[in-house]
């Protein structure tokens, strides 16, 4: 079942600068006083104002009217019609999926407002525009994956709105931030701050209640807290009769159709499915229209109707095209190549599959290039940080300079030399323990890509070319990611998540499923949260090969991440043959890189714990098969 919540991201940015629901008679309303009005500033706003009233009815309409604010605000030289003209055009390409536009006209509008800001600080309106822009671009950043810049936008956001007291606006900063922990798999945290939201929203009689309300169903439903979801959906469901919120309806009937097709209900899955295609349709929301569609087309494929899927998963994926969204245009692909396959058309199911495998691959492309644009980013900021840390001190020494005088300058010269000298020293110091710490962690690349050459040659021997490409596919994608994350200090405990993964997939293919495993991290463990790369790696590899593969029968592994004591806790258990029998049966034959690789871990721990001066141990345990305990010091990404 496809997570649609990644709509929830779409239908904030629009809906977080939105004054009020439009109403068929206020546009025309508008239009009226539009058609009477002289002044050239009063123009703009109205035009402004209806390009903001048509989002929920016409995207075209809304950026036909911000394009009209522009040119005259352009014209007259009037700077917050200029920069609300922005923020409209970035709405209206927001609800038709162009995306980077929508990026480009937020900045814009940033840029405008902090130029009204220079002159004027103290304006409540430039600033709610400002924090209204940081807070639509954080949205952008948020679809692009980058939630590291969406949470800081939206914290940006956050604290203009309480200075100027928009308690409003608060409690949306905080469902967008809800909706960046809940993109990242915390529920915890996403909860939280739902709810925080929602106190707010309750009491000041805010129209975006159900909006809330349906996050927080969500939040239950992946928890598997059924009861609780459809409770909260119920809430929305009656919340949105009493505003005009189309897009924010479709995306509840959406999620509606998830919840009864979980309970197997069909004919309800199909029609909350349905409710939600027609109002995306009736916006001309091609994004939404096509995870709708999505859904239907797929429903009916679990139902084996495979006639009736075809037309709504060939719609999705010429909607996905159309919009470029390629996370829509993998998924549809895919569910179009299993529906020739089911119809015994090998050609077309071919074709489809080839295309899924470009959109894949694209996808990973994307995501590279965003680490990378992000790299960029991160290096600026800490160049122009350098660069004003640096002033500071020039000007703080010719102060004290001038204070102290003559008479102290020789001995003030010494004091400061003696302390370049120990910075200097110390800073070597803890060069070198970071050179000989990447210098060991290097050595693991080969090592490590020396046993996986070594499995698939063990792999192709004992199952053949067919099989072998299979494994060869996945080893390519662990591959991938781990030359791309061996090469810093340190990579977000996720990535390292993913890299277990996906070596586990390809030694259980191996082995011909002879063990599973589960990867598991508690509440505790923040999504920013970092560990060395390659060093868990090494232990999940010894407790296959030395302790469920020699044993009779199936096996299991499991890698805990925790945090207890101010310390990052990693458990990788087995219930193989134990590390005392493992010796007794395979003495003769340990390999030696597999001796260097926990020569190697032992050794990075050391030098971790004289670089950063906080303990990290290992301890190696029999119980009922093999418990390794890593413990280490907390280390944030920065």
């Amino acid at each position: 079942m496809k997570n649609t919540f990644n709509i929830v991201i779409l239908f904030l940015v629009v809906f977080y600068c939105q004054i009020g629901f439009s109403q068929k008679s206020e546009i025309d309303s508008l239009k009226r006083v539009l058609s009477v009005s002289k002044a050239d500033t009063s123009k703009v706003n109205l035009y402004n104002h209806l390009a903001d009233k048509f989002k929920e009815l016409n995207p075209d309409s809304t950026a036909f009217y911000a394009n009209k604010a522009k040119l005259l605000s352009s014209k007259t030289a009037y700077g917050f019609g200029l920069a609300s003209s922005y923020i409209n055009k970035g709405n209206s390409n927001i609800i038709l999926g162009n995306y980077k536009n929508a990026k480009s006209d937020f900045k814009k509008a940033q840029i405008e407002f902090e130029k009204l800001l220079n002159s004027d600080s103290n304006n409540k309106k430039y600033k709610n525009g400002l924090a209204r822009a940081y807070a639509s671009e954080g949205v952008v950043f948020s679809e692009e994956s980058n939630y590291y810049m969406a949470l800081e936008l939206y914290q940006k956001a956050l604290k203009l709105y309480q200075e100027i007291g928009q308690k409003n606006n608060i409690s949306k900063a905080y469902n967008n931030i809800g909706i960046v922990y809940k993109s990242k798999q915390n529920n915890t945290k996403a909860l939280e701050y739902f709810k925080k939201a929602l106190t707010i929203q309750e009491e000041i009689g805010e129209q975006t209640v159900p909006v809330t309300l349906t996050n927080i169903g969500v939040i239950y439903f992946e928890n598997g807290n059924l009861s609780e979801a459809i409770k909260y959906y119920t809430k929305a469901e009656k919340s949105f009769k009493l505003v005009e919120n189309n897009r924010g309806l479709a995306l509840l009937n959406n999620y509606l159709g998830d919840y009864h097709r979980k309970l197997n209900d069909e004919s309800k899955a199909i029609s909350h499915y349905t409710s939600a295609l027609n109002l995306y349709e009736a916006m001309q929301n091609k994004f939404g229209a096509s995870l709708a569609l999505y859904n239907l087309g797929q429903l009916y494929f679990e139902n084996k109707k495979y006639s009736e899927a075809m037309p709504f998963a060939t719609k999705s994926l010429n909607y996905a095209k159309e919009i470029g969204v390629l996370d829509q245009t993998f998924h549809s692909e895919k569910l179009l190549s299993d529906l020739y396959a089911a119809q015994n058309n090998p050609s077309q199911s071919l074709f489809h599959y080839k295309n899924y495998i470009i959109a894949r691959d694209s996808i990973t492309n994307q995501e590279n290039d965003k680490k990378f644009v992000q790299a960029e980013m991160d290096f600026e900021y800490q160049k122009r940080e350098a660069l004003l840390s640096e002033k500071n001190k020039r000007q703080n020494l010719i102060l004290l300079f001038s204070i102290i005088g003559t008479l102290l300058l020789l001995g003030l010269i010494l004091v400061m030399y003696n302390r370049r000298q120990i910075k200097r020293r110390l800073t070597l110091q803890k060069e070198v323990a970071e050179y000989e710490q990447k210098a060991l962690h290097l050595q693991m690349n080969p090592h490590f890509v020396f046993n996986c050459l070594g499995s698939i040659s063990s792999f192709i021997v004992q199952n053949g070319t067919d099989s072998a490409l299979k494994y060869l596919s996945k080893f390519s994608k662990l591959m991938r990611l781990t030359l791309e994350y061996s090469k810093g200090a340190l990579i977000p405990i996720d990535k390292e998540v993913e890299s277990l993964q996906n070596y586990l997939e390809l030694e259980q293919l191996r082995f011909h499923n002879k063990f599973e495993f589960s990867i598991k991290s508690s509440d505790k463990v923040e999504f920013n949260m970092g560990i060395p790369p390659l060093l868990i790696q090494p232990f999940v590899e010894n407790a296959i090969l030395h302790g469920v593969v020699p044993k009779e029968g199936n096996g299991k592994i499991e890698v805990h991440f925790d945090v207890e004591n101010n310390q990052l806790v990693c458990k990788i258990k087995d219930d193989g043959i134990g590390v005392s029998k493992s010796k007794e049966i395979k003495e003769k034959s340990v390999t030696a890189h597999q001796s260097m690789a926990l020569e190697i871990t032992k050794k990075r721990l050391e030098i971790m714990e004289a670089t950063i001066s906080k303990s990290a141990q290992i301890e190696i345990i029999e119980n009922n098969g093999t418990i390794v305990t890593l413990r280490l010091p907390i280390q944030y990404i920065k």
